[in-house]
């Protein structure tokens, strides 16, 4: 039975066990009268004494009613006025909730859990649009200060073209975040991965590698593969995204000289991605919102991403039903894992 059918049985069973209790009382107001030899005039007359029982019967209905609607209907009235304080955009209201598991107890349970997850996302939505306008307003300010200084007739030939890169570098940056933006927000509203084809996962991150060669060639890094032949059912130009992100982050934050590994392999629940490097590594706190939008721990080096990357990242693998899990320390470089289900939510599906 739900919730509604059972609401209304125990509404008729309160209504049904006041009348009877009400009646009981009356009986007994009566049979406390004619024991006493108190015989009231109204009484007397045998046509009166219905009319006479009815009313007592329902004053004291009345006042039983009015002592236990206040208990049942005190909650109801405290849950009315809280929602239409969250009418008016105000999430931090709670309820005072009630023992039990009765419907009552567990509407006023839901209305506070309603009420804290449109707090965290009313916040979300505050931080993600502070976060955008100031990623958004760096690049921008920096453009037109240096379109201002290349209208300087007088600039030397070496600064201008030092600046016409700077103003090509940040437009370059806007237009991945926009990019960024763009993709993040198409896979938030995505439930199901498509385009799906089984391919050589390794043969993928191979590839990742390549693209990424003048990144980490530049740095003298030691590039460090442990690839066994695995198969994938997922979209390739998707997960591409999720590879070249995390790889390209342990490339960014590993000093010249240093190691990135890498290692894909079967496992009993999926196939397990590994990038691991020798990096300047995360302390907990920056570990823990790693995949925030726009958080970037490290803001020496801000300039050079929007952090976007490991949020798209983290959303593609949650999106494929999957895990990742972060291991890291401050000096110590960082290790993440990926465990994917061999066979896509859209496969299993079909």
């Amino acid at each position: 039975m739900n919730r509604l059918g059972s609401m209304n049985i125990m509404m008729v069973l309160y209504v049904f066990s006041i009348m009877m209790l009400a009646g009981v009382v009356t009986s007994l107001s009566f049979v406390a009268l004619y024991s006493m030899g108190v015989r009231p005039t109204i009484v007397a007359a045998p046509m009166l004494s219905p009319l006479f029982a009815l009313l007592v019967s329902s004053v004291i209905g009345t006042s039983i009613s009015a002592i236990a609607g206040e208990r049942f209907l005190k909650p109801i009235s405290r849950l009315i006025r809280a929602t239409k304080i969250v009418s008016k955009g105000d999430f931090s209201v709670r309820v005072e909730e009630m023992e039990g598991d009765s419907e009552v107890a567990e509407l006023l349970r839901n209305f506070n859990r309603m009420a804290e997850e449109l707090g965290g996302i009313e916040l979300f939505r505050s931080d993600f649009v502070n976060d955008f306008s100031h990623e958004f307003k760096t690049p921008v300010v920096s453009i037109r200060g240096f379109a201002k200084q290349l209208r300087d007739e007088e600039l030397p030939p070496e600064r201008r073209r030092e600046y016409a890169d700077i103003i090509v570098a940040e437009s370059e940056r806007l237009a991945n975040m926009a990019a960024n933006v763009l993709l993040l927000s198409k896979l938030e509203n995505q439930r199901i991965p498509s385009g799906r084809e089984e391919y050589e996962l390794d043969e993928q991150l191979r590839a990742c590698v390549i693209l990424l060669e003048k990144e980490w060639s530049t740095k003298g890094l030691d590039m460090e593969l442990d690839l066994e032949p695995v198969k994938l059912d997922g979209d390739q130009g998707l997960l591409e995204h999720l590879w070249i992100n995390l790889i390209g982050n342990a490339v960014k934050f590993t000093p010249e000289g240093g190691r990135v590994s890498l290692s894909c392999r079967s496992r009993a629940d999926g196939v397990e991605v590994r990038v691991a490097d020798t990096g300047i590594g995360m302390d907990e706190e920056t570990a823990r919102r790693m995949f925030d939008k726009f958080y970037q721990g490290d803001r020496s080096r801000a300039s050079r991403g929007n952090g976007l990357g490991l949020s798209i990242a983290k959303r593609i693998v949650d999106l494929y039903g999957g895990r990742v899990s972060v291991r890291s320390a401050p000096g110590r470089g960082t290790t993440i894992t990926v465990v994917l289900p061999r066979l896509s939510p859209a496969a299993l599906e079909g």
